[in-house]
């Protein structure tokens, strides 16, 4: 990855955002239409960003990592894009479908083995570091349990905080770039429950532990609080996954309440193509500038 080009790793974006004091979003696709206004988001705000697609996903929006890679690869050249920028596949429990979105050109990967044993965790990580990082590819795992609400990402809303002394374990013996901590947030909409940051925890993951740390369930929780996790003392969240509130603007967009496939999305009219993928640029456009402070930081890197 040469520095003319905009694309980076994950470890190489997250390091100079924890030193910046700022997080990057990484922002899920969903469906390929959708590439376009994230990069032309990040490109106008001049932020840096990470685009993503969790395994999940894939399945349930009829989409292969090849076929993200392409269009992704496609809008980077298309949009002349010059922010820094990182492919990632999100949430994955399986090493051949890691192997196909490197093999597609994806920058890092998250293999998620939260739910096994932490010797099985730290098993399975260790393998996919060993073989991502011998092709320059970044990679994110996931310690403890974060919770679901809408279970596109994870089955199940169980939850399980991170324990500070695993994590230094667990980074120590896998060796992976990022850690994605349960510490009170979830994915999907939050509808009953209220989101939290366990701060002291973070804390005390940052004190035992360099690894860039990675908050999950970023959608719906304020931005003070937001702010707070950002901005710990030694380093706090460096990276910070939305999901959902970009599919819920783009379907607000298109005055449509259920999911549309990879397909469906693409069958749509111009016109209403436009229409979501310009409330999904505004939705990430907000969220950099008001939530995650990384506008503007792009130049200089």
């Amino acid at each position: 990855m040469n520095n003319s080009s905009p694309l980076r790793t994950l470890a190489q974006v997250l390091s100079v955002a924890e030193r910046g004091g700022y997080a990057v979003g990484s922002f899920s696709l969903r469906t390929t239409p959708m590439i376009q206004p994230i990069l032309c988001a990040g490109e106008a705000a001049r932020s840096p960003l990470i685009v993503q697609i969790s395994q999940k996903e894939l399945t349930r929006y009829q989409l292969t990592p090849a076929r993200v890679a392409e269009e992704f690869f496609t809008q980077l050249e298309r949009q002349q894009i010059t922010v820094p920028v990182a492919l990632h596949l999100d949430h994955t429990k399986e090493i051949g479908v890691i192997q196909d979105a490197i093999a597609a050109g994806f920058t890092s990967v998250m293999i998620d083995a939260s739910e096994k044993p932490l010797e099985e965790n730290i098993a399975t990580s260790r393998q996919v570091v060993e073989y991502a990082h011998s092709k320059g590819v970044s990679v994110e795992a996931e310690l403890g349990r974060i919770g679901t609400t809408d279970f596109v990402e994870t089955e199940s809303d169980e939850e399980l905080y991170t324990k500070p002394e695993e994590a230094e374990r667990f980074v120590r013996e896998t060796g992976v770039d990022a850690l994605a901590v349960s510490v009170g947030t979830a994915h999907g909409v939050y509808t009953v429950r209220q989101p939290k940051i366990d701060l002291p925890r973070l804390r005390a993951i940052r004190a035992l532990t360099p690894v860039h740390l990675v908050l999950h369930g970023g959608s719906g929780v304020p931005a003070e609080m937001m702010q707070k996790a950002i901005q710990l003392e030694g380093g706090g969240v460096s990276k910070v996954n939305i999901a959902t509130d970009l599919e819920l603007a783009a379907l607000g967009a298109l005055g449509r309440d259920r999911y549309l496939t990879d397909s469906e999305m693409n069958a749509l009219s111009p016109e209403e193509i436009a229409q979501a993928r310009a409330a999904v640029q505004q939705t990430v456009t907000d969220k950099m500038t008001n939530f995650l402070r990384s506008s503007g930081k792009a130049d200089g890197q």
